[in-house]
């Protein structure tokens, strides 16, 4: 996005002093479970071990919420043949005293007696693999059982950014960290793995990658498609539920993480927007195929005619549902839900959608999931939302990343796609060596290209400055021709409040809430006069997704002084907002925040916009803190008229790859809810 072209649209246009700001735009919904019950697989007399791998991180020495799953953990009265052995560390203070104490993780022992400490691990680094090598070796040779379930806690950051961030290294676990962990201590078995179930009380770690790299070491997984909340877990109610009954399953566990789950998050109130499942690592191998199938039809269309592939298959993507934000001002997991993107593109891919779809629901035998979460199929996957190389990178550095998508990307990325490459790649997944060896090439191709000059498949730029005209109603429009429709993978509205006086221009947002005719490739305004405002205070917003029945936005504020993102949606059938609360967005290691914060009655909001002046050298909009104000007992977001006055509207053009473009502006003036179009 040229800001500097925005400027001088912006000096140009504007002819008199433009004022403030501008406008596009219950009873809480209940969330729905797979119906599925699993029959007892092993005897009540069964020997149990759970391996719980804690690393507290700020979740502990902020919010003290590891020591409050212990705490949860400890209302179980365990039978003699089940155990709970803990690993805790990585957090800079504990809420209780059990014995981590800067980098000195502890190690517990739960048992039918209480907890006992097993002794210290000095310098420990939770994101470190052979510290997590350690502790398995450790449970291996320590605590022999018929059955044995791993849980990592802390925050996860998707296939990316991988999970445990030790708060003290800065160093999370990649995946290819958790598989040489793993690697070290155990043999790989399909048939007889060493685990029954691994699970993830973290966010976004319900992957492909994830569940692939897993593959000979568990029966079953769980893991949430979405960021968890800060409860996470309901260790009562899951580790009860086989205290209670040991001749469980790993299925029947994971059903009992999932339902407890969902009791927990309801009981915070904190359950509009949550996921989980339980995946079955046997049909893993037929998910595999399909995936890499669904990927090698994507590059074989993409082959014929890119622009027109890249283009649609990204904006089929963005109705898809996905993960973690997504957005500038969060930052971006990547992550979209892989049955979900596989039916949006059913046109394109026709051939294999079906197939990964199935596979899909045939791996995932159990989930949850919310009224604002309800589309996802339990299993997701990388999707270049940003086309961040640095990103593209970390997830071609993922060994268990399919590989026909790892050519897919750099295809879009970098514009290149050498004659051969899907007949060699066919190959390739037909040898198991010969597939690790392209694996390891396609990583070290990523990583030294990833700052290297290249346009890629898309210019964006040429939709820089394109004319906007009026319809008969009076509408701002644009018209693309087909050339320039395969540039774009969305449209959205910016508006922008311009002080002449005071020599700035104010960002005040994005939205997707525009006429939209892509066969005729026809864009229209639908700009009513009104604004989101936060108890009458206007607001930035930014849309985040944007489903059939409601839109999901995000708000960047000060709450209590803490810069986060209030989370809000937008019922299409109430025609209202719902605050679902405040988080922060991605830290610089991806890792999403789990601390979904509640406004309540007293609480100080600080409202942030972007700006830039008019006459500076500045191209970027910076953050600027407009009002400060006390909310009241009922804080609420809704669309409010604005002041009378002139408003800047441009249409953003955005390319597959991350780029944007802007339109020609727009002036609307504002004059006793009359509503006046100026163009060029």
């Amino acid at each position: 996005m040229t800001r500097a072209a925005l400027r001088g649209i912006l000096i140009m246009v504007l002819l008199t002093a433009f004022a403030f700001l501008s406008g596009c735009s219950e009873d809480k919904p209940s969330g729905k479970a797979t119906v599925a019950e699993f029959k007892d697989t092993y005897g009540k007399d069964d020997t149990w071990v759970i391996h719980w791998y804690l690393c507290g991180t700020d979740l502990e020495s902020r919010f003290g919420a590891a020591s409050a799953d212990l705490a949860e953990l400890e209302k179980v009265k365990l039978p003699s043949n089940v155990k709970v052995l803990i690993e805790a560390g990585g957090a800079k203070k504990w809420h209780s005293d059990i014995g981590a104490k800067g980098k000195t993780a502890v190690r517990l022992l739960y048992d039918s007696e209480g907890f006992h400490e097993l002794g210290k691990v000095k310098g420990a680094d939770m994101g470190d693999p052979a510290t997590l090598a350690d502790f398995l070796k450790f449970g291996k040779e320590n605590y022999t059982a018929d059955h044995h379930i791993f849980v990592f806690w802390d925050h996860g950051g998707g296939s990316m950014s991988g999970v445990c961030y030790d708060e003290f290294s800065e160093r999370p676990l990649s995946l290819n960290d958790i598989r040489q962990a793993f690697d070290a201590v155990y043999e790989s078995s399909k048939d007889k793995p060493p685990f029954e179930l691994i699970g993830f009380d973290a966010c976004l770690m319900a992957t492909y990658e994830t569940a692939h790299m897993l593959e000979g070491l568990t029966r079953y997984m769980v893991g949430s498609e979405e960021v968890e909340p800060g409860c996470g877990w309901y260790y009562t109610g899951w580790v009860g539920a086989l205290a209670k009954n040991p001749a469980l399953g790993g299925n029947g566990i994971g059903k009992a993480i999932c339902d407890s789950y969902v009791k927990g998050c309801e009981k915070e109130d904190v359950d509009d927007s949550i996921t989980l499942s339980v995946i079955d690592m046997s049909k893993m191998p037929a998910l595999k195929v399909a995936y890499d199938a669904f990927g090698i039809e994507a590059l074989e269309a993409a082959k014929k005619n890119p622009k027109k592939f890249f283009s649609a298959y990204a904006r089929k993507a963005k109705t898809a549902e996905n993960y973690g934000g997504n957005t500038r001002k969060q930052g971006f997991t990547n992550m979209v839900d892989l049955a979900d993107l596989a039916k949006e593109s059913k046109k394109q891919l026709p051939n294999s959608y079906k197939q990964l779809v199935k596979a899909v629901d045939d791996a995932v035998i159990y989930k949850v999931t919310s009224f604002y979460r309800d589309q996802g199929s339990g299993i997701s996957g990388f999707h270049s939302y940003d086309g961040d190389r640095d990103h593209f990178a970390m997830y071609a550095n993922q060994i268990s990343a399919s590989l026909p998508h790892k050519y897919l990307y750099q295809y879009l990325l970098y514009g290149k796609l050498p004659e051969g490459t899907i007949d060699n790649l066919k190959k390739q997944l037909a040898d198991d060596k010969k597939e690790l060896e392209a694996q390891k090439q396609v990583a070290q191709q990523a990583t030294q290209a990833k700052s290297a000059p290249a346009k890629g498949v898309f210019d964006i730029k040429a939709l820089e400055d394109t004319p906007v005209g009026v319809d008969k109603e009076g509408n701002a429009e644009v018209k693309l021709a087909e050339d320039k429709l395969d540039l774009v993978s969305a449209i959205h509205c910016n508006l922008v409040s311009v002080d002449v006086k005071k020599d700035l221009i104010l960002y005040l947002g994005s939205d997707g809430d525009i006429k939209a005719d892509w066969d005729k490739g026809i864009f229209k305004d639908n700009f009513q006069g009104t604004w989101p405002m936060l108890d009458g205070h206007p607001v930035y917003v930014e849309i985040t997704a944007m489903e059939d029945d409601y839109n999901l936005y995000s708000i960047p504020i000060k709450l209590n002084g803490e810069e986060c993102n209030l989370q809000v949606t937008y019922s299409f059938k109430d025609k209202s907002y719902k605050i679902l609360g405040a988080r922060q967005g991605l830290d610089s290691h991806g890792m999403a925040d789990r601390e979904l914060k509640k406004l309540k009655q007293g609480d100080k909001i600080t409202t942030i916009h972007y700006a830039m002046s008019i006459s500076g050298n500045d191209d970027n909009f910076k953050p600027v803190e407009v009002e400060t104000f006390t909310i009241g007992d009922k804080p609420q977001v809704k669309d409010e008229k604005l002041v009378d006055g002139s408003y800047g509207y441009l249409f953003e053009f955005l390319s597959p790859n991350g780029d944007s473009a802007l339109s020609q502006m727009v002036e609307f003036v504002l004059n006793k809810g009359e509503i006046t179009t100026n163009v060029q």
